[in-house]
């Protein structure tokens, strides 16, 4: 997750995804192991987290975010030349908990935007800081 002064996700050259103003990038990776729950948590968390400037969250100033699901964030390169993804969900299930998260935040009154699932997407974005975090449940 980065704290962004303007982000947006094009696929084939149209843009699915964009906020214009400070707000979240969210890189959403999900687990073998995540559940609906999961998704719910996450969700309260990306809109609770005072993340943004002046310890703010997206919940107490509104702030948009921009959710783009990328399975590589699980990614295994300890052993080896090439990354293992035994870690990230299978589309099948990763899918619908990308959805459930976003219809969590939307469900709060959290202005969200989307990137297109499994798509190439090209993700372009101003990080305000530089500020980055990791969030793992």
């Amino acid at each position: 997750m980065a704290r962004v002064t303007s982000a947006s996700v094009t696929v084939d050259g149209e843009t699915v995804g964009e906020i214009t103003e400070p707000g979240l990038l969210v890189l959403l990776g999900v687990h073998v192991d995540d559940t609906s729950d999961t998704a719910v948590v996450m969700a309260r968390k990306l809109h609770e987290l005072r993340l943004l400037r002046d310890e703010q969250s997206c919940a107490t100033t509104g702030a948009p975010l921009l959710v783009v699901s990328q399975f590589t964030l699980y990614g295994d390169t300890r052993k080896g030349r090439r990354p293992s993804w035994i870690a990230a969900a299978r589309p099948e299930v990763a899918e619908p908990l990308v959805s459930a998260t976003v219809a969590e935040l939307r469900a709060r009154g959290a202005v969200v935007a989307t990137g297109r699932f499994g798509a190439n997407m090209a993700v372009a974005s101003v990080n305000d800081g530089p500020f980055t975090v990791l969030i793992d449940l």
